[in-house]
């Protein structure tokens, strides 16, 4: 999940190019399922989700790591292993890939009152909380897989892919399963359903930080050797 090859404008392009395919064919799952009568159900939404992720990291992660989410690089960044003069760039190329898809779907879907926007089945600290523990969880994935001398890139294609596919089928129907900043501004802004956005924006950063500070304990040589 470290940038390996380019350019930080080849990166950069490449961040926005995975983030506008992730949250196109996401909130566009959503969206078709909506209007579709349930076609491609919970269930579809989810491996969606999953499915997209695994391929982008395969594709686009020897070139930029394929973070896809603001809350992934700022915790690669607390972590030290993503450089500060970088994160910027990063995370306003997921945020415009991320404007872009929902944009072009609500040019297809107009009909469609939020665009596949993150918003509470329940009580907004509900799935504040819950945002925080699954981003928690999926960072810490990362982390995981993405550490070592030699990171297998296919095992933590799979490793991720399937976190974020799992996370987003329990999760979903409670809080949306988000996980990413970019993926809830997007729809949000363009649909103009902005409710409950800073636990969607605020969340996901506390859990990345949260899984940083573990990861540094279970992986601390000194913890280790006591």
């Amino acid at each position: 999940m470290s940038p390996i090859a380019g350019s930080l404008t080849r990166r950069s392009l490449c961040e926005a190019l995975g983030t506008f395919i992730l949250i196109f064919c996401g909130t566009g799952a959503i969206v078709v399922n909506d209007l579709s009568q349930g076609a491609i159900t919970h269930v579809g939404i989810a491996l969606t989700f999953g499915l997209v992720v695994l391929a982008l990291i395969h594709a686009l992660g020897p070139i930029s790591g394929c973070h896809l989410n603001p809350s992934v690089s700022m915790g690669l960044w607390l972590a030290g292993k993503f450089p500060t003069k970088e994160l910027g760039s990063y995370i306003a190329s997921q945020c415009a890939g991320a404007l872009l898809a929902s944009l072009i779907i609500r040019a297809m879907f107009p009909e469609h009152p939020t665009l596949g926007a993150t918003l509470p089945a329940s009580g907004a600290m509900q799935s504040f909380v819950l945002e925080i523990v699954l981003t928690w969880i999926l960072m810490l994935v990362i982390l995981c897989v993405s550490s070592g001398p030699q990171p297998d890139a296919a095992f933590a294609a799979i490793s991720i892919g399937a976190v974020i596919g799992l996370e987003a089928m329990f999760a979903g129907p409670i809080s949306g399963a988000s996980m990413n900043p970019a993926r809830s501004l997007a729809p949000a802004l363009i649909s103009m359903h902005p409710e409950h956005l800073w636990a969607y924006l605020l969340a996901p950063m506390i859990g990345s930080a949260l899984a940083v500070g573990t990861f540094s304990m279970i992986r601390n040589p000194t913890a280790q050797s006591q």
